[in-house]
């Protein structure tokens, strides 16, 4: 049996003390991997469904072959091994404001080993995914102002649930339309939320995007024998822009 606890590594960062940590569950008789920024959870290896079908939903909506995707947060990595499953992607550019959870990939102590960091299509770019959203150059440093025909996001809580105040003009209708200017027409913006569908968050999405919706995840949680419920936004940018 493996340990109890074990801290694979710490480390002080702009916003916070960052953790990557291994434990025991002993009611399901499996090893979690959980990212910690303080207090804060970023991301367990134990609930996954919802990063998957964010990369998941948004290839079924756009539905082309040879696509380029952006995802914003690397986190444990499932949404960007799900968008690199599909053989109509060609290309990822995997944003994280996060040094160290990048070198854990290269590294390969997380449970997917170095599997994003070997894809020849996955680049791993150190950045402020907000940041880059607002300038013109873009996601892309070795392309500057490079659209893309996807643009997942899965950094903070909820548009309302922040990890850092900072990113709280991204979910407000200037922000997004910074995101649509870097997508290709009729490109696809999906963003991952901790919360039931928010109608408030919709209402502004529909003032950027000609078409936008939400996706309910639902899933069993096993450590509360109940099912939970998470949301995936998605949003059409126009065919001709």
């Amino acid at each position: 049996m493996s340990r109890l606890f074990e801290e694979l590594d710490y480390c002080p960062t702009p916003i916070g003390a960052l953790s990557l940590r291994r434990r025991r569950e002993l009611k399901l008789g499996v090893d979690v991997y959980e990212i910690m920024l303080g207090q804060e959870f970023l991301m367990t290896s134990l609930f996954t469904d919802s990063e998957v079908a964010l990369a998941r939903l948004a290839i079924a909506a756009h539905g082309g072959e040879a696509l380029d995707f952006v995802v914003g947060g690397l986190g444990l990595g499932y949404t960007a091994k799900e968008v690199l499953a599909h053989d109509s992607v060609s290309d990822l550019v995997v944003v994280d404001y996060l040094a160290p959870v990048i070198e854990w990939h290269e590294a390969g102590i997380l449970p997917m080993g170095t599997e994003l960091a070997d894809d020849p299509r996955c680049r791993l770019v150190q950045g402020d995914f907000f940041d880059m959203a607002a300038r013109p150059a873009g996601f892309d440093p070795d392309t500057p102002g490079r659209r893309f025909d996807a643009i997942l996001v899965d950094i903070d809580h909820s548009p309302d649930a922040l990890l850092d105040e900072r990113s709280d003009s991204f979910y407000q209708p200037g922000g997004l339309r910074s995101v649509l200017r870097h997508l290709k027409p009729g490109g696809i913006f999906g963003l991952w939320s901790n919360e039931k569908t928010d109608a408030r968050f919709l209402i502004r999405l529909e003032q950027v995007f000609p078409h936008a919706w939400a996706e309910p995840v639902t899933f069993h949680n096993p450590l509360t024998d109940r099912p939970f419920t998470q949301t995936v936004y998605l949003a059409r940018a126009a065919t001709a822009q």
